[in-house]
């Protein structure tokens, strides 16, 4: 089993960065490939760290352009050098059987909607999931139901997002994730 992480080339806090060690050695000791981005500095470079020294399998995918800025992780168990981040995100998805997002950037969030996304169109059947630490996505959650309350994201759509505080629960419910069974059409009325 591979799962994509996605987190940022900053640090944060220091508890993100801890988080995304303490992530990437949990995934290494079950057994689970982590796929992420592929830097060696920030939230990305401690997940790597964590899994690699917990004798765990890590794939990192960078753009080129991306090698030198994000100083990318010499000690992968494999990197992936790619000609575009649309490139990257593909692979990420296609290695991927699963997408957990920690605590990031902008960046973060765009690759989280973009996985999220293609699951509503039903270009992917796999859990996307949120690790919210220490509060960090409430009020991204908020506006994720506010989409809903205006009639913008159909609450199956809300509901295949997992969010969860606690890793352990998190990855237990994306190994019991099952797709909504669900198409959204333009004959529907917004409510």
């Amino acid at each position: 089993m591979r799962v994509c992480v996605f987190c940022g080339s900053s640090s944060g806090r220091v508890r993100h960065v801890e988080v995304a060690r303490e992530v990437g050695r949990a995934l290494a000791e079950r057994g689970v490939e982590v796929v992420y981005g592929g830097g060696r500095v920030g939230t990305m470079g401690a997940l790597a760290d964590g899994a690699l020294e917990a004798g765990g399998s890590v794939i990192g995918v960078i753009p080129r352009s991306l090698v030198d800025w994000e100083v990318a992780h010499e000690n992968l168990t494999e990197l992936r050098v790619v000609a575009s981040m649309h490139e990257r995100k593909a692979l990420m998805a296609e290695l991927s059987d699963a997408f957990v997002t920690l605590p990031g950037g902008a960046g973060t969030l765009e690759e989280l909607f973009e996985v999220w996304t293609w699951a509503q169109l039903g270009l992917h059947a796999k859990p996307v999931a949120l690790l919210d630490v220490d509060g960090y996505f409430t009020h991204l959650l908020r506006m994720i139901d506010h989409m809903v309350e205006e009639g913008f994201l159909k609450p199956p759509y809300r509901d295949m997002l997992l969010v969860d505080h606690d890793f352990d629960r998190l990855l237990t419910r994306c190994a019991d994730y099952r797709t909504p069974d669900y198409t959204w059409t333009d004959e529907e009325p917004l409510s």
